[in-house]
């Protein structure tokens, strides 16, 4: 560090606008060995603690510290050494040793001979570093809380997630107690009316069975997957089918539907199947029932068709309410339906809406 008894100072008007600043200012003599401090304003004084006397003839690396960026350093000298303005900002410290950010843009001053002087016009940026370690620690505190929070929160859903698969389970497993009972009683029934319906209430109840076991296996246990389904109930029923004869056919989309839908579903297709095998093939016809299931913009449209007798040439069952079941369940889904002769064999056209899932 050089030091200068008569320092030279740029032209007065310089130093007087410099001198009425709020923001901390700097001169610095270019000329002299080292580069040091000519003049500094009032403001200047009072960010670092120095009086005028204690910086003039010094350089301005007299704030430089333990913490303070090398890197940053560099950027300076070497800016200087090619006479070009530069911003930067530095630790510093006070002359109590108290560290505070200092932002500083250094500026040439040129005359007819090379560059004459260096100005620095200083911001103390102290307050914002301590805002943004605030606002960090905020940040990670908060980050903290949140994670916490989604993890009991996470705890939570599994537990939920656990217990309602637990539930379907158990209920799966009812259904097929009760299912197969009813199948036993109605081995044990004489053949007519009455074996007919412990037969097929066994059949619903099976179907219904179904529904529950795959909302069992499923990640998701708040929906259910009508393709899924499909596919469980077209192998339950083309098991009790000779292919040569009577086979149903599925084209159903992976529709993910609300696992309230589920059951009345289920009954859905088995009631409208299992009715199209018992009465469009009589006689030990052949025939084919198909499935199909598409998404659409307000919900689902689903079709069951088989190539059997038609509607008109099935007698009407007085003991038989498998319509009315039908068209209860889909009124219960707020859907509609509509029955008509295929020409041949007869062909059903649902549709229901569906809340969108994400």
């Amino acid at each position: 560090m050089s030091a200068r008894s008569e320092p030279a100072l740029p032209p007065a008007t310089l130093v007087d606008a410099f001198a009425r600043s709020p923001s901390p200012m700097v001169i610095t003599d270019a000329r002299a060995p080292d580069n040091p401090v000519a003049w500094a304003n009032d403001a200047f004084l009072q960010v670092t603690g120095y009086g005028l006397q204690e910086v003039v003839g010094r350089n301005c690396r007299m704030l430089q510290g333990p913490a303070t960026d090398r890197t940053a350093v560099e950027r300076i000298r070497a800016a200087i050494q090619v006479a070009e303005p530069i911003s930067v900002e530095l630790l510093n410290y006070r002359k109590d040793g108290t560290p505070f950010w200092n932002a500083m843009t250094i500026t040439p001053v040129s005359d007819t001979e090379g560059v004459a002087f260096y100005y620095a016009a200083q911001a103390d940026m102290t307050y914002v570093h301590q805002l943004e370690d605030t606002m960090r620690d905020t940040t990670g505190e908060l980050e903290r809380l949140v994670e916490a929070r989604t993890h009991a929160l996470s705890a939570a859903l599994e537990q939920k997630t656990a217990l309602l698969h637990e539930v379907d389970h158990r209920v799966k497993n009812n259904l097929q107690v009760i299912s197969s009972l009813m199948l036993l009683k109605a081995r044990r029934t004489p053949e007519g009316e009455a074996r007919d319906a412990l037969q097929n209430m066994a059949e619903r109840i099976g179907a219904l069975s179904t529904a529950h076991r795959l909302l069992y296996s499923e990640g998701d246990c708040a929906h259910f997957n009508l393709g899924d389904f499909a596919a469980e109930f077209l192998a339950d029923m083309n098991a009790g089918l000779d292919p040569e004869v009577r086979r149903i056919e599925a084209d159903v989309e992976p529709i993910a539907v609300a696992a309230a839908m589920a059951a009345p579903l289920a009954l859905l297709i088995h009631e409208l199947t299992a009715n199209a095998l018992r009465h469009a093939f009589p006689d030990a016809r052949e025939g084919r029932v198909s499935i199909a299931a598409r998404r659409t913009e307000s919900g689902m449209h689903l079709t069951i068709r088989d190539d059997g007798v038609g509607l008109a040439a099935v007698s009407p069952n007085p003991a038989g309410f498998g319509r009315n079941l039908v068209e209860m369940v889909v009124r219960q889904m707020r859907g509609t339906i509509a029955w008509a002769d295929a020409g041949p064999g007869t062909v059903v056209e649902i549709d229901i809406p569906l809340k969108s899932v994400s």
